[in-house]
């Protein structure tokens, strides 16, 4: 394969990827805030790193994937606060539903997945080297901050610089404050917390502020030095131009060679907000469309690129899907490794190569499903099928998928009539009742059902 390039947020260019330690990946991806369900905005970040997690491994490396899980944080607590629970029981249980969203849609598991409250002495520490370097301070109001202006390089990855942000660009400002744009590494606990957010420190009782809990988290699993650290873009700033400032800070070299960022997502050309009405669950879409239409919905853009999300849109993406099962439909593509030295397949990895580029790669699959469609081969539809599961799709039965209804939870049920239905035709047919055989091909076809006739019957169908 062709040298991986990736687009590097921090050099702001694509870079040739070079891992610290050769063959072997550590790649660090700021999780979710567990309090409530995952929105199709986290889906389209989960998505998006999922895939270089499998192009990576499908590159050969040995890829140590770690996505934290941020289980303490003032939303987390007032939520619980409002729910009668502790904060255990409300983040164990949201915990339980990401990872069955994340299952269904064929989102790979990280190889870890720390939890935040696991790791408040790796905190702790790392606040205590910043304090002895000149880089944090305890305020009046028992709050321990970070010094902003006293770290040379803050704003290298967002591009901001110190004179040109403003107090409350996304900054609490306060009284304990020095200055308005430093941030919290310690809170310091208050009276009407629950007492399980309250840990025991030098500085008093108190819990993590946000942006710590990455920097400890991420060089407690991979080291203090690793490759690939990537978010959403709405992370790049602060978070992450927080995360530089307290890692190398405390460290004193370099914290990550590679800083990646998956674009926003809209919702009919708009920001998603539950007070627009077009905030959607992941389990909210699940209830409309099959899991694999929307995986492949959000693959077929490039990771990097806007993505704006509709029915209309989801729609589509379930035609365009249907179109490369069908082409598996004739042939028996029996599993097999992909031959990376067939033309499809290194044309596919050559885009894939480019930063991860899935929509190039996708036109290559049509490509290829347009010639199995044309010469029938079984060498060339099993090449399909290998291809699409690298970025995780075409690894069900075709029949299974081209009868699969938009609704999930209900198209058994709504289809079971349909092979009596093809029986029905059949004998109409035979007793030469040509309209009612029509009629009822007529009926199936404007519930979204095409029958497939062939020289010996119909037996087989498919949803439009």
């Amino acid at each position: 394969m062709n040298a991986l390039k990736i687009y590097n947020t921090l050099a702001r260019e694509k870079q040739v990827f070079t891992p610290i330690i050769p063959g072997k990946v550590g790649m660090y991806v700021c999780g979710m805030t567990i309090y409530d369900y995952c929105h199709i905005g986290h889906a389209r970040m989960l998505m998006a790193f999922d895939l270089v997690y499998r192009w990576l491994q499908a590159s050969g490396f040995e890829v140590t994937y770690v996505r934290n899980i941020t289980d303490i944080d003032d939303k987390i607590i007032r939520r619980a606060v409002e729910n009668g629970e502790t904060v255990g029981q409300l983040t164990a249980r949201f915990t339980r539903y990401m990872d069955e969203d994340t299952q269904a849609l064929g989102i790979l598991a990280p190889t870890h997945s720390p939890r935040a409250t696991h790791y408040v002495p790796q905190m702790l520490s790392l606040i205590e080297q910043l304090e002895a370097r000149g880089l944090a301070y305890k305020a009046a109001d028992g709050d321990v901050n970070y010094a902003v202006r006293e770290f040379p390089g803050y704003g290298k990855l967002s591009g901001k610089s110190l004179d040109d942000l403003r107090a409350g660009e996304r900054v609490d400002v306060n009284t304990g404050k020095r200055d308005p744009l430093d941030f919290v590494l310690w809170k310091a606990s208050k009276a009407e917390e629950p007492e399980e957010v309250k840990w025991p420190s030098k500085w008093g009782s108190g819990r993590p502020g946000w942006h710590i809990e990455c920097s400890a988290m991420s060089c407690a699993v991979l080291g203090e030095r690793f490759d690939i650290h990537g978010g959403g873009a709405d992370l790049q700033f602060p978070h992450h131009e927080n995360e530089i400032a307290q890692s190398e800070g405390a460290l004193q070299h370099p914290f990550v060679n590679y800083w990646l960022h998956n674009g926003f997502l809209q919702v009919d050309n708009e920001k998603m907000s539950k007070s627009l009405g077009n905030f959607f669950t992941i389990r909210d879409v699940l209830k409309s469309f099959d899991a694999e239409v929307v995986r492949f919905f959000i693959v077929r853009a490039h990771y990097r690129s806007p993505l704006n999300y509709a029915d209309v849109l989801l729609e589509d993406a379930r035609q365009a899907l249907s179109r490369l099962y069908t082409a598996l439909k004739e042939v028996s593509p029996d599993g097999q490794a992909v031959d990376w030295s067939e033309e499809y397949a290194a044309r596919f990895a050559e885009a894939m190569n480019d930063d991860f580029n899935t929509p190039l790669a996708v036109a290559v699959l049509f490509e290829l499903a347009g010639a199995v469609n044309k010469t029938k081969s079984a060498v060339l539809a099993r090449q399909l099928k290998a291809l699409g599961g690298v970025i995780g799709i075409l690894q069900r039965a075709p029949v299974e998928y081209l009868q699969a209804g938009r609704q999930p939870g209900g198209a058994a049920d709504a289809e079971a009539d349909v092979p009596a239905a093809i029986a029905a035709r059949a004998a109409a047919k035979k007793a030469k009742n040509f309209a009612e055989a029509d009629r009822i091909r007529k009926e199936l076809t404007d519930r979204g059902i095409v029958l497939e006739d062939k020289p010996d019957g119909t037996t087989d169908w498919r949803r439009a």
